[in-house]
């Protein structure tokens, strides 16, 4: 065999394994977007429960807590909002407003001891605790995902089949800010008499 075919062979070689390996790239990083995308339709459907179980929560502290009208007023706004995102970014967003709003109600009804005994508000007040657990764990699910994905979509070698195809990065969703915040404690502690020794 001669030089010259040799180097054919070993060209068309080369070129057929950057194929295949291009094909196998390509085909990875779809399944992880089609993964990233099937996580975030589960997630979509814990959120649609939880829109549905808002307005119960609302009629029910409506009988007792008279007082909390802007409150649920806000809660019934940030759901609406919600409900009209459409992009993931945008629900992402909505759904933390609606968290907060949320959290603020439920504190607001720590005033209202007949709510708080009320089994219809408890079966709520339960139902929506579950929801947010498995939101949460669904939300840290897709977050891995979107890792993984922006990992290959931005890293070489793979990040060459990504520019050609145009595959763009993910967004992660983020914990509302009412999430992050931490409380802060103001406690006064009496002055500490000085000791007659120091000195």
């Amino acid at each position: 065999m001669d030089a010259a075919l040799l180097s054919v062979l070993i060209f068309f070689g080369v070129l057929v394994a950057l194929l295949l390996w291009g094909v196998v790239t390509y085909n990875k990083l779809i399944r992880m977007r089609n993964r990233a995308d099937a996580l975030w339709a589960a997630i979509d459907v814990q959120l649609k429960r939880r829109h549905d179980l808002i307005p119960n929560l609302v009629h029910a502290v409506e009988g007792y807590a008279t007082h909390e009208r802007g409150t649920l007023d806000e809660v019934t706004d940030a759901r609406t909002q919600a409900m009209q995102a459409k992009s993931v970014a945008d629900q992402a967003k909505a759904e933390n407003l609606l968290t907060g709003a949320l959290s603020r109600l439920l504190a607001n009804v720590e005033q209202y001891p007949q709510l708080k005994a009320e089994g219809d508000f408890q079966r709520l007040e339960q139902q929506l605790a579950d929801l947010e657990r498995v939101i949460a764990m669904s939300r840290d699910a897709y977050n891995l995902t979107v890792q993984a994905y922006n990992n290959n979509v931005m890293t070489i070698p793979t990040k060459v089949v990504a520019w050609f195809m145009s595959f763009e990065k993910l967004e992660y969703l983020v914990a509302a800010d009412a999430e992050r915040i931490v409380p802060e404690v103001d406690v006064e502690l009496p002055a500490v008499p000085s000791s007659p020794l120091a000195g």
